[in-house]
């Protein structure tokens, strides 16, 4: 529009021209014209679309997770209490939707349960793992779809970790250390001491400062919050220097003085959660749902979501460069992935080939070796049948011939007693 206007030529008005520009009628603006409208018009179609937010929160049983979720969004979201007797870890995923004024949440809750609780170390952070990469990839395949369903897709991936460690005073366990060291390229992570009023003030400061050394020396990545936004800078600096945060929650009020506010009492006095003087509650809700949500999103899409989604690219085989460090299109990479795998299958295929064909003539080969056993062995029974069967023959004519013997003895037997018979007549006949 300013090119415009410059390009147009000058010329001096006449009286008419003033007279007609003094006959023209104003018209009163009664809001907003023009592209200073866009910042209203985005906040219009957020609120109508409604927020998400997720969050996961990690520690042993018994650290309050679900009261610091509680208190946070100042609700009772009625968690049943979890055991310290669970075989595995496992997570519970709860998504509520939360209103505040006409402003709408929907917040999804990862909570860890029976963290901590068994012996094997990598059994219980690989549970965590497994799940964040399973957000990303669901989303990695929404991505890859022909026809995206953005607009409807419930997004999944964590936002935020809050880690929360146990209130020991010494140092973070060999846990802490390994399943931080896992998790920090996946996830924003902001740790917390949980449960802050078990520990002294100066008790505490030490153990803050020895559990940011110990993060330095193992080369863990927790988030910063950023200070590249002037309106926010300085506050976010100062935070920085307050991690890990020591918190304490609760949802319960007490009365102090003449009002009621949320807090713990003690025999000794009352511990007030929104009071930056007992805990840093409220430089975590400050921090968390007040100043950075929209940059632990942006974080979320554009560092870890990018780094697995290189990470998975470049394992199919997709690069932004060719051989010849020179760009290469999306299409460009498809054809020679489509070639390649083309060319792998025609090999694949030859070798399955040859491999069945060897088989073929194996099975060709034992099928003749068995079938010449089983004609050798026909051949041996055929003259073991055939050697038999003379050897019958053979006792069968001789006992033919034994046969006929006997019936000639058996007849000259008969002709000898028929004729001793009639002597022993005569004789008789004879006497008389």
């Amino acid at each position: 529009m300013a090119e415009k206007a410059m390009c147009m030529s000058t010329q001096i008005p006449d009286d008419e021209d003033i007279q007609r520009e003094n006959n023209v009628r104003g018209l009163t603006m009664l809001g907003h014209f023009g592209f200073e409208c866009l910042p209203h018009q985005l906040v219009n179609r957020a609120i109508q679309k409604g927020f998400s937010f997720n969050i996961l929160c990690v520690g042993e049983t018994g650290l309050g997770k679900s009261t610091l979720i509680d208190s946070l969004f100042n609700t009772n979201l009625k968690e049943k209490k979890s055991s310290h007797f669970n075989s595995n870890v496992e997570l519970k995923i709860r998504t509520y939707e939360l209103q505040e004024s006409n402003v709408q949440l929907k917040l999804t809750v990862v909570k860890t349960v029976g963290y901590g609780d068994q012996m094997n170390k990598e059994g219980s952070y690989q549970p965590i793992v497994g799940y964040l990469d399973a957000q990303f990839e669901s989303y990695f395949q929404e991505e890859l779809k022909i026809q995206r369903s953005f607009v409807d897709y419930h997004d999944s991936r964590v936002h935020v970790c809050l880690y929360f460690i146990s209130p020991t005073g010494h140092s973070l366990k060999s846990l802490d250390l390994l399943t931080l060291k896992s998790i920090d390229n996946k996830v924003n992570i902001i740790p917390l001491i949980a449960k802050a009023d078990a520990i002294s003030k100066n008790d505490l400061q030490k153990f803050k400062y020895k559990i940011m050394s110990e993060l330095v020396n193992n080369d863990i990545q927790i988030y910063q919050f950023p200070t590249n936004d002037e309106s926010t800078a300085q506050m976010n600096s100062s935070m920085n220097k307050h991690l890990p945060f020591a918190v304490v929650g609760c949802i319960d009020e007490v009365k102090v003085g003449k009002r009621m506010v949320r807090g713990r009492q003690y025999p000794w006095g009352v511990l007030q959660v929104d009071n930056e003087n007992h805990c840093d509650f409220v430089k975590l809700r400050d921090m968390l749902l007040c100043t950075n949500t929209e940059d632990l999103k942006e974080q979320t899409h554009t560092q870890h979501y990018e780094r697995y989604r290189c990470f998975k690219l470049q394992k199919i085989g997709f690069t932004d460069v060719g051989p010849d460090n020179q760009p290469v299109s999306f299409q460009e990479i498809y054809e020679a992935k489509r070639q390649e795998f083309y060319d792998q299958c025609q090999r694949e295929e030859e070798e399955l080939k040859k491999k069945f064909m060897q088989r073929v003539k194996e099975r060709e080969i034992a099928f003749k070796e068995a079938e010449k056993e089983l004609q050798d062995k026909f051949e041996h029974l055929k003259r073991i049948q055939h050697e038999e069967t003379i050897k019958l023959e053979e006792e069968k004519r001789q006992l033919e011939e034994e046969m006929m013997n006997f019936y000639k003895m058996k007849a000259g037997s008969e002709t000898l007693q028929t004729q001793g018979y009639t002597n022993i007549k005569k004789d008789k006949d004879r006497k008389k």
